[in-house]
C-alpha cells in the first residue's frame, strides 16, 4: 500500500515492476497529513519533509568517510554512486522488502503513467532477504506465458547474477526492447536445482477490467490491477451487467498484485452498506484510521476468486467483501501483503525517490494478513502443470533422460490428457508413447522425442487449454458457489 505525491501506482510494465505494486495510495488528504505527522514528518503542498536532521557528529562522520573514499581509495570513484550506496544502506538496514531508495532513472520508471501499453516482461517483483521474488505476472504477458509463478526467486538474468544488487539494479537487468530475450535462472519452491526460463519481451496490455455474462445470469468481472482508471471501468462494466439482469457476481482478482487504495475503495464501496468499514490503517503507535463505506450494498450474492498472486489491494477487496458483504472466497490463499508505504518523490531534489513502510493495513474486523494471506472459503488448487517451468527447447528430450524439463513435459502432456505413466522427470517408454501420440495429433512426425517443434506445439496447445474457461476449475467452483447462494435465496 502506498501514498504518493504524484498519483501513479501500477505495474511498470516496461520492465519488472520495481518493488511493490503491492502499493496503495492513502484514503484522503487529511489521513496522509495525519500519518505523516505521526511519522515525524510535515507536509508542504502535499509533500513530506524530514524534520529530524543529522547531528553535527553524525554529519562529520559521514563527511569524513566520504572524504577518505575520494582521497585515499586506491582508484577513483563516482561520488554519486557512493552517496547512493549510503542511501541504499540506510534503507537496507530496515530489512523491509517494501522500503527502498531509487535513483532518478528507477524513480522515473516507477512513476511512469499506467495508461497505455509498455514493453517488458509483465511481472512484478519485490526484494526479500536480498533475493528478487516474483509477486505475480500480468495475465497474457510474456512472464505468464513463460511460466513465471508467484514466489519464484530470480537468481540471474542472461547469466548475470542478481544477488548483492539493489532491486532497482536487478530490475534494470531485466529491461530490454521488444523481441529481445531474458534468460532467467529461477529457484522454485524446495527444488534442489534451479530452472531456466526464457522470456521474450513484448508490449504489455494494461487494460485492467474485463467482464462477461455467464449462463444463468451470473456476471463475472476480472480486475487485473487497481490502476487509476480501474474504478471507472469497473463501474461501467458493473452497470452493463446489472442492466442485462445479472443475478449474482464473481469478481476475479487472481494474479492481481494491487494498486491504488482509493480505487479499490471505489470498487468495493457499492457492495458494503454505509457506515461499515472497508479497510483500517494502523500506525506505529497502534492508532487506527478507518475508511468507511458510503455505499448502499447490493441485493445479489458475491464470490471473489483469488490465488497466491492476489496481493495488497486485491486482499483489501477480498477481506472487505468477505467480512462486510457476505462474499464467498474461492481459489487459493492470497499473497499476504499487509503494509503501507509512502513514496517521497518531490522532496528529493534530484528526481530520486524514497519509498518507506509507515503503517499496516487491516481488514474491517482488524485482521492483519501480512505474510499469511486470506484463506479461501472454498479451496481449489490449479492443475499440477501450473507449477511446472516451461520448456527451454534448447535440447531434444528422449528416452532415459532425467531432469526438471522432462518432468515439465510429463505434467504438460498429462494435463492435456496424454498419460505419461509417471511425473518424476524420468523419460520412460510410456512417456515416449505419450509424446508420439501428441505428435500425431498435431501432424508432427511421431518420433516419441520432445524436439523443439514438439515443445512449441505442446505449449501452444497448453495455452489454448488454459484460455478455455471450460477448463478453469476455480471459475467452475466459483459459479457453483454462486449458484448455491442463488438457490438458497429463491
Amino acid at each position: 500500500m502506498q501514498f504518493k505525491g504524484r498519483t501513479v501506482a501500477a505495474y511498470i510494465a516496461l520492465t519488472i515492476v520495481a518493488t511493490v505494486l503491492l502499493t496503495l495510495m492513502v484514503v484522503d488528504r487529511s489521513l496522509l497529513q495525519e500519518l505523516s505527522s505521526r511519522a515525524g514528518l510535515v507536509t508542504a503542498q502535499g509533500d513530506q519533509v524530514i524534520t529530524e536532521k543529522l547531528t553535527q557528529e553524525e554529519l562529520t562522520k559521514l563527511n569524513t568517510v566520504l572524504s577518505l573514499i575520494e582521497t585515499k581509495y586506491y582508484k577513483p570513484v563516482d561520488r554519486e554512486q557512493v552517496v547512493s550506496g549510503a542511501l541504499n544502506g540506510m534503507m537496507g538496514v530496515l530489512e523491509d522488502p517494501y522500503s527502498v531508495y531509487m535513483e532518478h532513472d528507477a524513480a522515473e520508471h516507477f512513476s511512469e503513467s499506467i495508461e497505455g501499453s509498455f514493453t517488458g516482461i509483465g511481472a512484478e517483483v519485490s526484494m526479500e532477504n536480498g533475493q528478487v521474488i516474483v509477486v505475480s505476472a500480468i495475465k497474457d504477458s510474456p512472464a505468464e506465458r513463460a511460466g513465471l509463478l508467484p514466489k519464484d526467486i530470480i537468481l540471474s538474468v542472461n547469466g548475470e547474477r542478481l544477488d548483492g544488487l539493489q532491486l532497482s539494479e536487478a530490475v534494470a537487468k531485466v529491461r530490454g526492447p521488444k523481441g529481445s530475450k531474458a534468460e532467467l535462472q529461477i529457484q522454485r519452491g524446495q527444488r534442489a536445482q534451479p530452472i531456466q526460463v526464457t522470456v521474450v519481451r513484448d508490449e504489455i496490455d494494461v487494460e485492467t477490467v474485463f467482464s462477461e455474462m455467464l449462463p444463468g445470469g451470473i456476471g463475472k468481472i476480472e480486475i487485473r490491477q487497481f490502476a487509476m482508471n480501474t474504478g471507472d471501468r469497473f463501474g461501467e462494466e458493473l452497470a452493463t451487467l446489472e442492466e442485462q439482469g445479472m443475478k449474482g457476481l464473481i469478481i476475479d482478482v487472481r494474479n492481481n498484485p494491487g494498486g491504488v487504495l482509493p480505487v479499490v475503495v471505489s470498487v468495493t464501496e457499492p457492495f458494503i452498506r454505509s457506515g461499515e468499514p472497508i479497510v483500517q490503517i494502523e500506525d506505529r503507535n497502534g492508532d487506527r484510521e478507518q475508511t468507511v463505506s458510503k455505499g448502499a450494498g447490493k441485493p445479489y450474492p458475491l464470490v471473489v476468486l483469488t490465488n497466491k498472486g492476489s496481493a495488497s489491494a486485491s486482499e483489501v477487496l477480498a477481506g472487505a467483501l468477505s467480512e462486510r458483504a457476505d462474499a464467498t472466497i474461492v481459489g487459493e490463499t492470497t499473497f499476504g501483503k499487509g503494509t503501507v508505504q509512502v513514496s517521497y518523490n518531490k522532496v528529493m531534489s534530484d528526481g530520486s525517490l524514497v519509498k518507506m513502510t509507515i503503517a499496516k493495513w487491516l481488514t474491517p474486523d482488524g485482521n492483519w494478513i501480512n505474510e499469511t494471506g486470506i484463506e479461501p472459503d472454498v479451496e481449489v488448487l490449479p492443475p499440477d502443470f501450473f507449477n511446472a517451468p516451461r520448456l527451454s527447447k534448447e535440447q531434444t528430450l528422449k528416452r532415459d533422460m532425467l531432469g526438471e524439463e522432462v518432468r515439465s513435459a510429463q505434467l504438460m502432456l498429462s494435463g492435456l490428457g496424454y498419460s505419461t505413466g509417471r511425473k518424476d522427470g524420468y523419460y520412460s517408454e510410456e512417456t515416449a508413447k505419450a509424446v508420439a501420440a501428441f505428435q500425431q495429433s498435431v501432424s508432427l512426425p511421431a518420433s516419441g522425442e520432445m524436439d523443439q517443434a514438439t515443445a512449441e506445439r505442446l505449449e501452444e496447445k497448453l495455452i489454448e487449454w488454459i484460455r478455455d474457461d471450460s477448463n478453469d476449475n476455480q471459475l467452475k467452483a466459483a459459479v457453483e458457489e454462486l449458484q448455491k447462494k442463488l438457490d438458497a435465496s429463491s
